[in-house]
């Protein structure tokens, strides 16, 4: 057998996965029993419950292709660690436990019910339930969902996660943080007022309508004061839900047994099925494909997708174990203003021109597979998504054969015509990131590669682990050290609104030296004033239309590329119960919810 390419081989594998996952869908999905008699196969889990089952025991057994970014609640920001996080830590509010949408829906967790909101809306307060408590049985309070929530604070200590709460909570900055609190009466943050041991109460500066959002993220967690380890918690947290960490060897292991103090009476959420979650940490894509497909492994924890080999398998020989899940991920490259010459408006637009977004879509697997060319900087399911497009990237991505062809080398021509007003007609030379262990992403790197050398932009892709964005890529004097000048990533909400998928990414003050986000260093006073008055506009459909214009000024400035809107071949266990897709969590399944039968 005469052997095949790379880039081939590639290409070879993204037509297979289209062609059966286009005979999956015509024949439909096979009869997977569970523990009840209901059936599983192809796309179960999709907006639906696969083999619903109350079944407890047995042990879920995860793989990862790269740790939590952090173990710490409110040092987390990866949308898998806020998943995994649902076994050991609990907010006030939090998602429900409903397949697809209506898994958006915030309902009460450590608080009886959502917040009782002032007239003016700036004032939040909540009553916790009866019977919290920790790990160690002792009880949680108030006390400690405010001491979890300050940590935010100690920006030099506690970093990398989301900076939404001291945005509402304190824009000014005025609050030191826990760990340099010296103010005599130690009252702490004085945004938040705890008058008793049940109750809590909020209040905002000024008005803010995704307030209720924010805590319910990880970063909104209790934590024990005198548990606090600082830094080094995210070794061992001390947990509120129904899971405990057993041992957690960063990189390799994370071994999760039952809370024996936790109690069912205190908590509607989760379900608490398996006795224990055990998680392997491998780097070996393929290797963890292979294993998922004999068995070894229940589920991925990462949730981006199986590998291309490894989908075109799955889907052949097991299609009943096969999701084909929507995401609201976005993939795109970012394009560094402080490195030359993406300082000019004109050297960005050449990119955007002299790239093949359908081809960087069938390096990935292909429309059906691999999702939608992105126009769009925001996902569609996001207010302030519209069908704007500058560089005429939608019309390009539909055409096919000679007229392809013919549009691509037109929009090449006006990619050297942008390279003339930037003052560098004969091209220039960048550097660009991916990561290795993300499925596609550096095959893909290194087709936009191929694409922007034809217009005599010369990239050089260097692969990263994706475990060290926090400290490499999101930390702007390492980029500048590093000599990098454009990133290739992917970005899903927050929570589902303009402010809880776009803020991170392009409001000037999200920018920080670790943990950074905002990868393309905007700094444009007319976007964070566009994030002021879409945040305090109470009418999502009035919110949007603003978030519209900043679409529109992200794409005309050449800001950020977006280049698909992703979905993923993910696989399903035929061990596991209760699995659904959960838009709260990105299209990923909501893991708190699964549990494990013994076929």
């Amino acid at each position: 057998m005469p052997t095949v390419s790379p880039k081939r081989r590639l290409a070879a594998g993204a037509a297979l996965v289209v062609a059966a996952l286009v005979t999956t869908t015509a024949c439909g999905g096979g009869d997977g029993d569970d523990d009840n008699g209901k059936g599983a196969g192809y796309n179960a889990a999709l907006n639906n419950v696969a083999k619903p089952s109350k079944k407890t025991g047995g042990t879920l057994r995860m793989v990862g292709k790269q740790d939590l970014d952090s173990a710490d609640p409110q040092r987390a920001y990866y949308g898998m660690s806020w998943d995994f996080m649902r076994f050991y830590t609990r907010q006030l509010v939090s998602y429900d436990t409903k397949p697809g949408k209506a898994g958006t829906k915030l309902v009460p967790d450590l608080a009886k019910a959502t917040a009782k909101i002032s007239a003016d809306g700036k004032t939040y307060t909540y009553e916790l339930r009866d019977g919290l408590t920790w790990e160690d049985g002792s009880p949680l309070t108030s006390k400690d969902i405010k001491y979890g929530i300050e940590r935010i604070w100690a920006k030099d200590t506690i970093t990398g996660g989301p900076g939404y709460l001291r945005q509402a909570l304190d824009p000014k900055g005025e609050y030191p943080g826990p760990y340099k609190d010296k103010s005599k009466d130690k009252l702490g943050l004085k945004a938040i007022e705890t008058p008793d041991d049940k109750t809590i109460i909020f209040k905002l500066p000024k008005r803010n309508g995704d307030f209720e959002q924010f805590l319910a993220m990880p970063s909104g967690s209790p934590v024990k004061a005198a548990k606090d380890t600082k830094a080094k918690y995210t070794s061992r947290p001390f947990s509120s839900g129904p899971y405990k960490f057993d041992s957690y060897k960063p990189g390799k292991k994370i071994v999760l047994v039952r809370n024996d103090k936790w109690k069912k009476a205190s908590d509607p959420i989760r379900p608490a099925l398996p006795d224990k979650i055990d998680v392997t940490i491998s780097a070996n894509l393929e290797e963890n494909d292979k294993r998922l497909m004999a068995g070894d492994y229940d589920v991925d924890l990462n949730g981006t997708g199986m590998t291309q080999s490894g989908r075109v398998t799955a889907i052949q020989e097991h299609r009943d174990s096969v999701d084909n899940m929507h995401t609201s991920f976005v993939r795109y490259v970012a394009l560094i203003h402080t490195a030359k010459p993406f300082d000019n408006v004109h050297c960005r637009k050449a990119v955007f021109y002299a790239t093949d977004f359908a081809g960087l879509q069938r390096t990935r697997g292909g429309k059906i597979a691999a999702g939608d060319v992105a126009n769009s900087t925001f996902p569609k399911a996001i207010p302030g998504y519209s069908d704007y497009d500058p560089y005429g990237i939608l019309k390009r991505s539909a055409l096919t054969g000679k007229a392809k062809e013919k549009a691509d080398a037109e929009s090449r021509a006006k990619a050297k015509d942008e390279l003339k007003q930037c003052g560098k007609p004969n091209g220039f030379s960048a550097k660009l990131t991916a990561r290795n262990n993300n499925p596609g992403e550096v095959d893909t790197a290194e087709a936009l590669q191929a694409q922007l050398k034809k217009a005599n932009i010369n990239i050089e892709v260097e692969s990263l682990d994706g475990a060290d964005s926090a400290s490499i890529t999101g930390s702007p004097s390492v980029v500048k050290k590093r000599g990098y000048s454009m990133q290739m990533s992917g970005w899903g909400p927050d929570f589902p609104s303009g402010q809880g998928y776009a803020q991170p990414l392009f409001d000037s003050r999200f920018l920080v030296e670790n943990g950074n986000y905002n990868e393309s260093q905007i700094k444009d006073k007319k976007i964070d004033g566009l994030f002021d008055k879409a945040i305090a506009e109470t009418d999502p459909v009035k919110a949007g239309e603003i978030y519209k214009q900043l679409d529109k000024r992200i794409l005309d400035d050449a800001d950020w590329m977006p280049f698909l809107y992703e979905k993923n071949i993910t696989w399903r266990g035929p061990r596991l119960t209760n699995a659904y897709m959960s838009d709260a969590y990105n299209g990923r399944y909501d893991y708190v919810s699964l549990g494990v039968s013994s076929k």
